[in-house]
């Protein structure tokens, strides 16, 4: 599988560079004085500046819960999402939904969490038990 890129907007880069670096442990690639390059699990984020940037934000219900669209992150193995949880919740991140199994029991059963980045982006990793569940139907 190939990397994605994904570029977001930010209203302040020191705190999405400490946050995405320091909080979630991704390495920095390129920057500038308006953009940084991080590497999320082996995928290309980059942060760009928009002082005026304020995530527009709906909400779904999926499985009792109130999921934030739009939303992005990376499908992780269990032991890196079980890793990441505990990261992010050392480092005091709310989480919006804390981790938990969805679809306990069903096809597509998933380890979810979801939490927001210092500009309002709303991200979520989940793991599955076998990778063939991602697409279960």
């Amino acid at each position: 599988m190939r990397p994605f890129h994904l570029a977001f907007p930010v209203h302040d880069l020191d705190a999405a560079r400490k946050f995405y670096s320091e909080t979630l442990g991704c390495p920095e690639g390129r920057s500038s004085e308006s953009w940084i390059d991080f590497d999320l699990f082996g995928h290309q984020i980059v942060a760009h500046l928009d002082a005026s940037a304020r995530p527009v934000a709906i909400e779904n219900e999926v499985d009792g819960h109130h999921v934030p669209v739009p939303h992005f992150g990376v499908v992780l193995t269990m032991d890196d999402w079980s890793l990441l949880s505990e990261r992010v919740n050392a480092a005091g991140v709310v989480f919006g939904i804390a981790p938990h199994i969805r679809f306990k029991g069903e096809p597509g059963e998933q380890a979810t969490m979801f939490f927001m980045d210092p500009s309002g982006n709303a991200l979520e990793f989940k793991a599955f038990a076998h990778d063939a569940m991602l697409f279960a139907t």
